[in-house]
């Protein structure tokens, strides 16, 4: 095994294109989408990759031990123009038992929005399946939802089952579980495009695991505090960091550390043998520091930096995922 010390890495991001806007990873281990790191000496190597050879020097033994090979988490970046269509993912045990994949735990952060933008999620009143197909059949399933107005600096857990989309000018940072588990319910007036979404993954297969009760959730604000919690879940835990002098990160737990870049710009430094050694941080996009780097700091280059910072809990069950 190669015993280069790792190192804070980017990725290439990969995008697709919409009529309703833009759909990019900024990291990704699902197979068919396979973030490529972009920098320093394992650059061009894929996530899957990575893993592969490096195991828990990456993810840490706590989280290796749990997930296996496959890097727990993923990122996107959703640039909304138009309305994107209607969409629910499972949770962890229907995730694992019908389609051998981990569950969609999913968090929205609103990066910027429009006048206009607004986020639909989960149903205005309890309502039932018959209800629901219906309406998606003839296109009115809209009336059915909870809408948000939105503005950046907001943020909304969507939990398994929950019917969800997002409208108008709106970009959203998403975090969640690895995993390629969303159900096309409906384009909710406008065409899916057919590479959007796997044909099997659809509305009839969706209604025995959605959520028909009225939706109990609505979007959170960040505060003016430094940091401040988003997320705290067994599968994963956000934080929203507000940058205005270099913070220190790491050495106490044996986890890796993502951080996504929304706003300004930063730099993750840290010692490589005897001297310190810079990582940029650049808007938009992310950098996973691996478990065996230790102790760093976070130095934002830019007035106004701001990132979100996502590390997963440890675990002390094995998932059932890693058994089949």
């Amino acid at each position: 095994m190669d015993e280069k010390k790792l190192y804070p890495f980017g990725f290439c991001a990969l995008a697709d294109s919409y009529e309703w806007g833009t759909d990019e990873f900024l990291l990704a281990d699902l197979g068919y989408r396979d973030s490529l790191v972009r920098d320093g000496w394992l650059a061009g190597n894929s996530m899957s990759e990575v893993m592969d050879t490096y195991m828990d020097r990456v993810v840490g033994e706590n989280a290796f031990e749990f997930w296996g090979r496959q890097f727990p988490l993923q990122v996107k970046r959703l640039s909304v123009k138009g309305t994107m269509p209607l969409r629910v993912h499972p949770d962890g045990e229907t995730a694992v038992q019908r389609y051998d994949f981990l569950g969609r735990e999913k968090l929205w952060y609103v990066v910027s929005a429009g006048a206009d933008a607004r986020i639909m999620a989960g149903w205005a009143q309890d309502t039932d399946a018959t209800e629901v197909w219906n309406k998606c059949m003839d296109g009115t399933v809209g009336d059915l939802l909870k809408s948000f107005p939105v503005k950046a600096g907001q943020f909304l857990r969507i939990p398994p089952g929950t019917p969800h989309a997002a409208s108008g000018a709106i970009e959203i940072i998403e975090v969640s579980e690895s995993s390629p588990l969303d159900f096309c319910l409906s384009g909710l007036g406008f065409e899916v495009h057919p590479d959007e979404f796997d044909e099997t993954l659809n509305l009839v297969d969706a209604l025995d695991f959605m959520d028909y009760k009225a939706f109990a959730g609505k979007p959170g604000t960040v505060s003016g505090a430094p940091s401040e919690v988003l997320a705290d879940l067994p599968e994963f835990k956000v934080a929203f960091r507000r940058l205005s002098s270099p913070i220190k990160v790491g050495g106490e737990s044996d986890t890796f550390v993502l951080y996504t870049c929304v706003s300004g710009a930063a730099s993750l430094q840290m010692d490589v043998l005897g001297r310190t050694a810079s990582f940029p941080l650049a808007s938009g996009r992310t950098v996973l520091v691996p478990a065996e780097c230790g102790a760093f700091a976070v130095v934002p280059e830019k007035a106004g930096t701001e990132v979100l910072e996502t590390t997963v809990p440890p675990r002390h069950e094995r998932d059932a995922y890693l058994e089949n």
